[in-house]
Protein backbone atom coordinates (compact mmCIF):
# COMPACT_ATOMS: atom_id res chain seq x y z
CA UNK A 1 0.00 0.00 0.00
CA UNK A 2 1.23 3.48 -0.86
CA UNK A 3 -0.37 6.42 0.96
CA UNK A 4 0.28 9.53 -1.12
CA UNK A 5 -2.24 12.12 0.05
CA UNK A 6 -2.22 15.88 0.52
CA UNK A 7 -3.39 17.71 3.65
CA UNK A 8 -6.98 18.05 4.83
CA UNK A 9 -6.82 21.83 5.06
CA UNK A 10 -7.75 23.08 8.51
CA UNK A 11 -7.79 19.58 10.00
CA UNK A 12 -4.81 17.36 9.19
CA UNK A 13 -1.40 17.81 7.63
CA UNK A 14 -0.38 15.45 4.84
CA UNK A 15 1.91 13.66 7.32
CA UNK A 16 -0.99 13.21 9.75
CA UNK A 17 -3.24 11.91 6.96
CA UNK A 18 -0.64 9.26 6.14
CA UNK A 19 -0.27 8.30 9.82
CA UNK A 20 -4.03 7.97 10.35
CA UNK A 21 -4.60 5.95 7.18
CA UNK A 22 -1.73 3.63 8.10
CA UNK A 23 -3.16 3.13 11.60
CA UNK A 24 -6.60 2.30 10.20
CA UNK A 25 -5.24 -0.20 7.69
CA UNK A 26 -3.22 -1.95 10.41
CA UNK A 27 -6.32 -2.46 12.50
CA UNK A 28 -7.51 -4.77 9.72
CA UNK A 29 -4.18 -6.44 8.86
CA UNK A 30 -1.58 -5.76 11.54
CA UNK A 31 1.46 -6.52 9.41
CA UNK A 32 0.34 -4.89 6.16
CA UNK A 33 3.19 -3.10 4.39
CA UNK A 34 2.37 0.58 4.09
CA UNK A 35 4.67 3.17 2.55
CA UNK A 36 3.81 6.76 3.45
CA UNK A 37 4.70 9.50 0.99
CA UNK A 38 2.94 12.75 1.98
CA UNK A 39 2.49 14.94 -1.10
CA UNK A 40 1.85 18.60 -1.92
CA UNK A 41 1.20 20.59 -5.07
CA UNK A 42 3.46 23.57 -4.33
CA UNK A 43 1.15 25.27 -1.83
CA UNK A 44 0.96 24.95 1.95
CA UNK A 45 2.74 21.86 3.20
CA UNK A 46 5.27 21.62 0.39
CA UNK A 47 8.31 21.93 2.66
CA UNK A 48 6.79 19.49 5.17
CA UNK A 49 6.29 16.93 2.38
CA UNK A 50 9.91 17.34 1.29
CA UNK A 51 11.14 16.88 4.85
CA UNK A 52 9.01 13.74 5.24
CA UNK A 53 10.71 12.42 2.08
CA UNK A 54 14.18 12.90 3.56
CA UNK A 55 15.08 16.52 2.87
CA UNK A 56 16.79 18.49 5.63
CA UNK A 57 14.65 21.24 7.18
CA UNK A 58 16.44 24.57 7.53
CA UNK A 59 15.10 27.66 9.26
CA UNK A 60 15.84 31.32 8.64
CA UNK A 61 14.53 34.65 9.92
CA UNK A 62 12.65 36.56 7.22
CA UNK A 63 10.02 39.25 6.84
CA UNK A 64 6.39 38.18 7.09
CA UNK A 65 3.69 39.61 4.80
CA UNK A 66 3.43 42.81 6.87
CA UNK A 67 7.16 43.14 7.47
CA UNK A 68 7.21 41.49 10.88
CA UNK A 69 10.19 39.21 11.55
CA UNK A 70 9.26 35.52 11.50
CA UNK A 71 10.97 32.13 11.31
CA UNK A 72 10.38 30.33 8.02
CA UNK A 73 11.66 27.00 6.73
CA UNK A 74 12.92 25.58 3.48
CA UNK A 75 14.25 22.11 2.66
CA UNK A 76 17.53 20.91 1.16
CA UNK A 77 18.79 17.56 -0.11
CA UNK A 78 21.99 17.38 -2.13
CA UNK A 79 21.99 20.17 -4.69
CA UNK A 80 18.21 20.71 -4.59
CA UNK A 81 16.23 23.08 -2.38
CA UNK A 82 12.46 23.23 -1.92
CA UNK A 83 11.19 26.71 -1.08
CA UNK A 84 7.54 27.31 -0.18
CA UNK A 85 6.45 30.92 -0.54
CA UNK A 86 3.61 30.40 1.97
CA UNK A 87 6.24 29.79 4.65
CA UNK A 88 7.09 33.50 4.47
CA UNK A 89 4.18 35.16 2.69
CA UNK A 90 1.19 32.90 3.31
CA UNK A 91 -2.19 33.78 4.76
CA UNK A 92 -1.30 31.89 7.93
CA UNK A 93 1.55 34.35 8.47
CA UNK A 94 -0.84 37.26 8.97
CA UNK A 95 -1.89 38.17 12.52
CA UNK A 96 -5.16 36.51 13.54
CA UNK A 97 -8.15 38.20 11.99
CA UNK A 98 -6.03 40.49 9.80
CA UNK A 99 -6.15 40.61 5.99
CA UNK A 100 -4.04 43.05 4.00
CA UNK A 101 -4.82 42.68 0.29
CA UNK A 102 -3.24 46.01 -0.71
CA UNK A 103 -0.16 46.04 1.53
CA UNK A 104 0.98 42.43 2.06
CA UNK A 105 4.42 41.84 0.53
CA UNK A 106 6.41 38.87 -0.77
CA UNK A 107 9.72 40.32 0.48
CA UNK A 108 10.18 37.37 2.86
CA UNK A 109 9.78 34.91 -0.01
CA UNK A 110 12.70 36.60 -1.72
CA UNK A 111 14.70 36.24 1.48
CA UNK A 112 13.89 32.52 1.49
CA UNK A 113 15.14 32.21 -2.09
CA UNK A 114 18.30 34.06 -1.07
CA UNK A 115 18.81 31.59 1.79
CA UNK A 116 18.49 28.73 -0.69
CA UNK A 117 21.13 30.38 -2.87
CA UNK A 118 23.35 30.70 0.21
CA UNK A 119 22.99 26.93 0.69
CA UNK A 120 24.83 26.44 -2.61
CA UNK A 121 22.14 24.43 -4.39
CA UNK A 122 21.88 24.14 -8.16
CA UNK A 123 18.11 23.59 -8.40
CA UNK A 124 15.40 25.46 -6.50
CA UNK A 125 11.83 24.19 -6.59
CA UNK A 126 9.76 27.25 -5.74
CA UNK A 127 6.32 26.18 -4.58
CA UNK A 128 3.76 28.96 -4.70
CA UNK A 129 0.24 29.01 -3.31
CA UNK A 130 -1.70 29.97 -0.20
CA UNK A 131 -0.40 33.53 -0.38
CA UNK A 132 -1.56 36.57 1.56
CA UNK A 133 -0.16 38.79 -1.18
CA UNK A 134 -1.02 40.33 -4.54
CA UNK A 135 2.17 42.26 -5.30
CA UNK A 136 3.25 40.63 -8.56
CA UNK A 137 6.39 39.35 -6.86
CA UNK A 138 7.74 42.89 -6.44
CA UNK A 139 8.60 42.27 -2.80
CA UNK A 140 10.41 39.05 -3.67
CA UNK A 141 12.37 40.79 -6.42
CA UNK A 142 13.27 43.63 -4.04
CA UNK A 143 14.75 41.14 -1.57
CA UNK A 144 16.84 39.76 -4.43
CA UNK A 145 18.23 43.17 -5.38
CA UNK A 146 15.62 44.84 -7.62
CA UNK A 147 14.40 48.39 -7.01
CA UNK A 148 10.96 49.83 -7.75
CA UNK A 149 10.99 53.60 -7.56
CA UNK A 150 8.36 56.35 -7.55
CA UNK A 151 8.49 59.77 -9.21
CA UNK A 152 10.76 61.08 -6.42
CA UNK A 153 13.22 58.22 -6.85
CA UNK A 154 12.09 56.61 -3.60
CA UNK A 155 11.10 52.95 -3.14
CA UNK A 156 7.35 52.48 -3.50
CA UNK A 157 5.29 51.24 -0.56
CA UNK A 158 5.15 47.45 -0.05
CA UNK A 159 2.26 45.48 -1.46
CA UNK A 160 0.21 45.51 -4.62
CA UNK A 161 -1.37 48.87 -3.91
CA UNK A 162 2.01 50.60 -3.94
CA UNK A 163 2.76 49.40 -7.47
CA UNK A 164 0.47 52.11 -8.86
CA UNK A 165 3.25 54.57 -7.99
CA UNK A 166 6.10 52.78 -9.79
CA UNK A 167 7.73 54.88 -12.51
CA UNK A 168 11.03 53.00 -12.82
CA UNK A 169 12.11 49.41 -12.30
CA UNK A 170 15.80 48.62 -11.88
CA UNK A 171 16.75 44.94 -12.02
CA UNK A 172 20.44 45.55 -12.68
CA UNK A 173 21.46 44.60 -9.13
CA UNK A 174 19.63 41.28 -8.97
CA UNK A 175 21.58 38.56 -7.15
CA UNK A 176 23.97 37.23 -9.84
CA UNK A 177 23.68 33.69 -8.47
CA UNK A 178 20.18 33.49 -9.97
CA UNK A 179 21.73 32.97 -13.40
CA UNK A 180 23.55 29.82 -12.27
CA UNK A 181 20.62 27.92 -10.74
CA UNK A 182 17.63 26.14 -12.24
CA UNK A 183 14.55 27.80 -10.77
CA UNK A 184 11.32 25.82 -11.15
CA UNK A 185 8.02 27.58 -10.51
CA UNK A 186 5.77 24.87 -9.07
CA UNK A 187 2.09 25.78 -9.01
CA UNK A 188 -1.36 24.35 -9.59
CA UNK A 189 -2.45 27.73 -11.03
CA UNK A 190 -1.92 28.74 -14.67
CA UNK A 191 -3.74 32.09 -14.57
CA UNK A 192 -2.25 35.22 -16.18
CA UNK A 193 -1.21 38.23 -14.11
CA UNK A 194 -4.20 40.51 -14.78
CA UNK A 195 -7.62 40.62 -16.40
CA UNK A 196 -10.81 38.62 -15.73
CA UNK A 197 -8.79 35.47 -14.99
CA UNK A 198 -5.87 37.31 -13.39
CA UNK A 199 -4.55 37.16 -9.85
CA UNK A 200 -6.63 40.02 -8.37
CA UNK A 201 -9.94 39.04 -9.96
CA UNK A 202 -9.77 35.32 -9.20
CA UNK A 203 -7.86 35.15 -5.92
CA UNK A 204 -8.02 38.67 -4.48
CA UNK A 205 -11.33 38.13 -2.65
CA UNK A 206 -9.84 35.15 -0.78
CA UNK A 207 -7.27 37.57 0.63
CA UNK A 208 -9.81 40.14 1.76
CA UNK A 209 -9.94 42.29 -1.38
CA UNK A 210 -13.20 44.17 -1.89
CA UNK A 211 -14.50 44.75 -5.44
CA UNK A 212 -12.82 48.17 -5.38
CA UNK A 213 -9.58 46.62 -4.09
CA UNK A 214 -9.66 44.12 -6.96
CA UNK A 215 -9.91 46.98 -9.48
CA UNK A 216 -7.09 48.85 -7.73
CA UNK A 217 -4.83 45.81 -7.68
CA UNK A 218 -5.55 44.83 -11.27
CA UNK A 219 -4.73 48.35 -12.49
CA UNK A 220 -1.61 48.50 -10.30
CA UNK A 221 -0.30 45.16 -11.58
CA UNK A 222 -1.01 46.12 -15.19
CA UNK A 223 0.90 49.37 -14.64
CA UNK A 224 3.76 47.48 -12.96
CA UNK A 225 4.04 45.16 -15.98
CA UNK A 226 4.09 48.16 -18.33
CA UNK A 227 6.90 49.80 -16.34
CA UNK A 228 8.86 46.55 -16.40
CA UNK A 229 8.30 46.33 -20.15
CA UNK A 230 9.83 49.78 -20.55
CA UNK A 231 12.69 49.03 -18.15
CA UNK A 232 13.50 45.41 -18.95
CA UNK A 233 12.16 44.79 -22.45
CA UNK A 234 9.36 42.96 -24.25
CA UNK A 235 9.78 39.72 -22.28
CA UNK A 236 8.20 41.48 -19.31
CA UNK A 237 4.98 41.94 -21.28
CA UNK A 238 5.06 38.36 -22.57
CA UNK A 239 5.48 36.95 -19.07
CA UNK A 240 2.39 38.82 -17.85
CA UNK A 241 0.18 36.56 -19.96
CA UNK A 242 2.24 33.38 -19.54
CA UNK A 243 0.81 30.37 -17.67
CA UNK A 244 1.54 30.70 -13.97
CA UNK A 245 2.12 34.47 -14.00
CA UNK A 246 -0.91 35.00 -11.79
CA UNK A 247 0.02 32.29 -9.29
CA UNK A 248 0.08 33.35 -5.64
CA UNK A 249 -0.87 36.96 -6.22
CA UNK A 250 1.42 37.33 -9.21
CA UNK A 251 4.60 36.04 -7.59
CA UNK A 252 4.69 33.67 -10.56
CA UNK A 253 5.24 36.72 -12.76
CA UNK A 254 8.17 37.83 -10.65
CA UNK A 255 9.65 34.33 -10.76
CA UNK A 256 9.34 34.17 -14.55
CA UNK A 257 11.18 37.50 -14.77
CA UNK A 258 14.21 35.97 -13.04
CA UNK A 259 14.30 32.90 -15.27
CA UNK A 260 11.95 30.44 -13.62
CA UNK A 261 10.43 27.63 -15.64
CA UNK A 262 6.76 26.93 -14.93
CA UNK A 263 5.68 23.35 -14.22
CA UNK A 264 2.54 21.86 -12.71
CA UNK A 265 3.23 21.76 -9.00
CA UNK A 266 2.16 18.19 -8.34
CA UNK A 267 4.27 16.86 -11.23
CA UNK A 268 7.35 18.62 -9.88
CA UNK A 269 6.73 17.46 -6.34
CA UNK A 270 6.17 13.83 -7.35
CA UNK A 271 9.56 13.93 -9.06
CA UNK A 272 11.23 15.58 -6.07
CA UNK A 273 9.63 13.25 -3.52
CA UNK A 274 10.61 10.05 -5.34
CA UNK A 275 7.08 8.97 -6.19
CA UNK A 276 7.97 6.77 -9.19
CA UNK A 277 10.01 4.14 -7.29
CA UNK A 278 7.46 4.11 -4.46
CA UNK A 279 4.68 3.59 -7.00
CA UNK A 280 6.55 0.65 -8.51
CA UNK A 281 6.50 -1.11 -5.14
CA UNK A 282 2.79 -0.47 -4.48
CA UNK A 283 -0.19 -2.72 -5.15
CA UNK A 284 -2.76 -0.08 -4.19
CA UNK A 285 -2.38 3.70 -3.99
CA UNK A 286 -4.38 5.74 -1.50
CA UNK A 287 -4.44 9.46 -2.29
CA UNK A 288 -6.71 12.28 -1.18
CA UNK A 289 -7.20 15.78 0.20
CA UNK A 290 -9.74 17.68 2.26
CA UNK A 291 -12.24 18.21 -0.53
CA UNK A 292 -12.51 16.18 -3.71
CA UNK A 293 -14.29 18.56 -6.06
CA UNK A 294 -14.05 20.16 -9.47
CA UNK A 295 -10.84 21.96 -8.46
CA UNK A 296 -9.21 18.61 -7.71
CA UNK A 297 -9.31 17.75 -11.39
CA UNK A 298 -7.28 20.84 -12.32
CA UNK A 299 -3.77 20.29 -11.05
CA UNK A 300 -4.41 19.29 -7.45
CA UNK A 301 -2.39 16.54 -5.79
CA UNK A 302 -4.90 13.64 -5.94
CA UNK A 303 -5.40 14.10 -9.69
CA UNK A 304 -1.65 14.13 -10.26
CA UNK A 305 -1.11 11.04 -8.13
CA UNK A 306 -3.98 9.21 -9.84
CA UNK A 307 -2.75 10.09 -13.33
CA UNK A 308 0.74 8.79 -12.58
CA UNK A 309 -0.62 5.64 -10.96
CA UNK A 310 -3.00 4.94 -13.84
CA UNK A 311 -0.12 5.29 -16.31
CA UNK A 312 1.72 2.64 -14.29
CA UNK A 313 -1.32 0.35 -14.20
CA UNK A 314 -1.91 0.77 -10.47
CA UNK A 315 -5.28 0.95 -8.75
CA UNK A 316 -6.14 4.15 -6.86
CA UNK A 317 -8.66 5.01 -4.17
CA UNK A 318 -9.02 8.34 -2.40
CA UNK A 319 -9.85 9.60 1.08
CA UNK A 320 -11.36 13.02 1.63
CA UNK A 321 -13.32 15.09 4.08
CA UNK A 322 -15.94 16.08 1.54
CA UNK A 323 -16.82 14.45 -1.78
CA UNK A 324 -18.34 16.63 -4.51
CA UNK A 325 -17.50 14.56 -7.59
CA UNK A 326 -19.75 11.88 -9.12
CA UNK A 327 -18.31 8.39 -9.68
CA UNK A 328 -17.96 9.00 -13.43
CA UNK A 329 -15.70 12.02 -12.82
CA UNK A 330 -13.64 10.08 -10.30
CA UNK A 331 -13.24 7.30 -12.84
CA UNK A 332 -12.06 9.69 -15.53
CA UNK A 333 -9.45 10.98 -13.09
CA UNK A 334 -8.22 7.43 -12.48
CA UNK A 335 -9.74 7.06 -9.01
CA UNK A 336 -11.68 3.82 -8.55
CA UNK A 337 -13.53 4.93 -5.44
CA UNK A 338 -13.55 7.76 -2.90
CA UNK A 339 -14.03 7.34 0.84
CA UNK A 340 -15.26 10.61 2.41
CA UNK A 341 -15.24 11.12 6.17
CA UNK A 342 -18.96 11.84 5.92
CA UNK A 343 -19.52 8.14 5.18
CA UNK A 344 -18.42 7.42 8.75
CA UNK A 345 -19.68 10.64 10.38
CA UNK A 346 -22.50 12.68 8.77
CA UNK A 347 -21.89 15.67 11.07
CA UNK A 348 -19.60 18.01 9.07
CA UNK A 349 -18.46 19.90 12.18
CA UNK A 350 -17.30 16.66 13.78
CA UNK A 351 -15.56 15.62 10.57
CA UNK A 352 -13.46 18.76 10.92
CA UNK A 353 -12.85 18.65 14.68
CA UNK A 354 -12.30 14.87 14.91
CA UNK A 355 -10.84 14.29 11.45
CA UNK A 356 -8.01 12.04 12.66
CA UNK A 357 -10.01 9.32 14.43
CA UNK A 358 -12.72 9.40 11.75
CA UNK A 359 -10.11 9.00 9.01
CA UNK A 360 -8.78 5.93 10.81
CA UNK A 361 -12.27 4.42 10.69
CA UNK A 362 -12.52 5.22 6.97
CA UNK A 363 -9.12 3.59 6.40
CA UNK A 364 -10.36 0.49 8.21
CA UNK A 365 -13.10 0.24 5.61
CA UNK A 366 -10.51 0.49 2.83
CA UNK A 367 -8.62 -2.31 4.56
CA UNK A 368 -11.73 -4.49 4.70
CA UNK A 369 -12.47 -3.78 1.03
CA UNK A 370 -8.96 -4.47 -0.27
CA UNK A 371 -7.05 -6.53 2.29
CA UNK A 372 -9.52 -9.07 3.65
Amino acid sequence: MLVAADKFKGSLTAVEVAERVTAGLRRVVADVEVEALPVADGGDGTVAAAVAAGFERREVRVAGPLGQEITAAFAVRGDTAVVEMAEASGLQRLPAGVLAPLTASTYGSGELLRAALDAGVRTIVFGVGGSATTDGGAGMLSALGARFLDADGEPVAPGGGGLADVVRADLSELDPRLTSVELILASDVDNPLTGPKGAPAVYGPQKGASPDDVKTLDAALAHYAQVLHASVGPKAAEYATAPGAGAAGGIGYGALLIGARFRAGIEVMLDVLGFAPALERAELVITGEGSLDEQTLHGKAPAGVAAAARAAGKEVVAVCGRLALPPVELGRAGIRRAYPLTDAEPDIARCISDAGPILERVAEQIGRDFLS
